[in-house]
């Protein structure tokens, strides 16, 4: 890849669902994915993605999940496995510490903040496509939790839009290793453009800046 792949007039850094209840070690889903975690050196390689991004110019864009309450699904119809298992958690409630963001992922006032997803994808039923439009971006750079889910689910549905897509796989986390690898190794290359870690990524970044 040429060192100006992410020219920073083009380039956002998606950042998915940085809430406590998956980077914080008392967060509800953060021990099933802490192994994982541990070993990638996630949230480590998310703050330094985050840090050459905003050091390079590039707009960060906010990709949060629904906050749950629990009237949340009353009256809808087919919930999907992975829908129907969260309401049984209830992570990231409104209102509450679980909710907020991991205090190392704060939003800044130049950052754009997507309206929240309800299931697995960023763009269903969200305006993240069309605040992307309206500032021109193409290349989505990819960060945050978890790989198989709501980073690959997005990550897939903007690849389906046209957009230009970088899966980094040591800055998000997953359940197992399985579904790492699955997500990396076996579905990202069917979609991704580029895969890489955040060690290759970081000196592009600082080219582009």
């Amino acid at each position: 890849m040429s060192t100006n792949a992410y020219p920073k007039a083009i380039t956002a850094l998606l950042l998915v669902d940085p809430y406590n209840d998956f980077l914080s070690d008392e967060g509800k889903l953060n021990r099933p994915a802490r192994a994982v975690a541990d070993a990638t050196g996630t949230v480590g390689n998310m703050r330094r993605v985050l840090a050459a991004v905003r050091a390079a110019g590039i707009t960060v864009f906010y990709v949060p999940h629904h906050r749950a309450t629990p009237d949340d699904f009353a009256g809808w119809k087919h919930l999907s496995p992975y829908m129907a298992g969260a309401h049984r958690v209830q992570p990231f409630a409104a209102g509450s510490w679980g909710g907020e963001w991991h205090p190392d992922f704060m939003p800044q006032p130049q950052d754009v903040m997507a309206t929240e997803h309800f299931g697995s994808s960023g763009f269903a039923n969200t305006d993240l496509d069309h605040q992307l439009r309206r500032r021109g971006m193409e290349h989505l750079i990819m960060i945050g939790m978890l790989a198989n889910t709501c980073i690959e689910t997005t990550a897939k549905f903007g690849a389906e839009l046209g957009y230009h897509i970088t899966l980094v796989k040591d800055a998000t986390a997953a359940f197992s290793p399985e579904a790492m690898h699955a997500a990396h190794e076996i579905n990202g290359p069917t979609y991704a453009h580029v895969i890489l870690t955040t060690d290759e990524l970081l000196p592009q970044l600082q080219a582009a800046s």
